[in-house]
């Protein structure tokens, strides 16, 4: 099967109840995909980050079990290091049509997606996040935070951590903005969604929309192959997963909306200011950005309200 072709419907939001029933009961794992509307050059949908998460996860589920929950591409920028590199991928542009929200809010919403999976009886969930930085490492300890609380066995990562071997097969790099990489996975998943031929010469300066700079060394076969190991490393985590659910037989669940708001203010909430997203500077750059800048506005937010609390 390519990887433009699904021979089973497997988006939850496109089934019949009983099409949900019958995967659900073949196979209780959910795919949760996560991202983000931003600049990716102006050869990629802005959509890109949720865009490649959603289809990586339709098609291991098409190929190997599983229901595909529909995308969030509200998530995290504009603050801490998403400003400090805007200010200089993006510039001061007046409109940059991005569907940023703040850390606090992203992770809650989180939280309330684990409820449904939970409160339906799925025996693991995949939180694939497309959208990069430092969000993912604390998509990775909120999934710490709330395991106890939830039956589920829960997995999270950023797309690019289930290929190993990278755009030439090398192990590195394995995820990029915008650039070889990205352009490739998303031209092999979502060909409508990249056009070549709006690049900027090689010679033209500037940040072109946050552009990476090897983006037209991208190739169609390199991001098929690419999918194609993400796929089956997505597919055989489940395995274990699912594996793991039986061999510990979890008795707590994530039901109730009283659930999700203890979670939160008892186990989360306090965690929250020590999360890297919520730092102004977490790759410690020495950067600061003015408030008259476009990226100022927000840039310290997460302190703010570390404060505010």
């Amino acid at each position: 099967m390519g990887l433009r072709d699904l021979n089973d419907e497997v988006r939850w939001e496109r089934m019949f109840p009983d099409q949900l029933e019958r995967r659900f009961t073949q196979w209780p794992v959910l795919y949760q995909p996560y991202g983000l509307c931003e600049p990716h050059g102006p050869h990629n949908a802005l959509g890109l980050d949720a865009l490649k998460a959603h289809k990586i996860a339709c098609l291991t589920a098409c190929r190997h079990g599983g229901i595909v929950a529909p995308p969030d591409y509200w998530h995290i920028h504009e603050l801490g290091d998403y400003a400090i590199w805007a200010s200089e991928m993006i510039g001061e542009i007046e409109r940059d049509w991005l569907t940023a929200v703040p850390p606090w809010h992203h992770f809650k919403s989180v939280c309330w997606h684990l409820r449904i999976a939970d409160r339906l009886g799925f025996k693991a969930v995949i939180l694939l996040t497309g959208h990069y930085g430092v969000n993912y490492v604390d998509l990775k300890r909120l999934v710490e935070l709330v395991q106890p609380a939830v039956a589920a066995r829960l997995f999270a990562l950023a797309d690019f951590e289930a290929d190993t071997e990278g755009f030439d097969g090398r192990g590195k790099p394995q995820g990029d903005h915008a650039g070889k990489i990205e352009t490739s996975q998303l031209w092999a998943l979502e060909p409508a969604a990249v056009d070549m031929s709006r690049l900027p010469p090689d010679d033209r300066t500037g940040p072109h929309f946050a552009m990476g700079r090897d983006a037209s060394e991208a190739s169609t076969a390199s991001g098929v192959r690419m999918v194609e190991r993400q796929v089956a490393w997505l597919a055989e985590k489940t395995r274990g997963l699912v594996a793991d659910y039986g061999r510990i037989a979890p008795t707590v669940r994530l039901r109730s909306f009283d659930d999700v708001e203890r979670l939160w203010q008892d186990i989360v909430e306090p965690a929250l200011p020590g999360f890297q997203s919520m730092q102004p500077d977490p790759n410690h750059t020495d950067r600061k950005i003015s408030q008259q800048s476009h990226w100022g506005v927000n840039w310290n937010a997460g302190s703010l309200h570390r404060r505010s609390r």
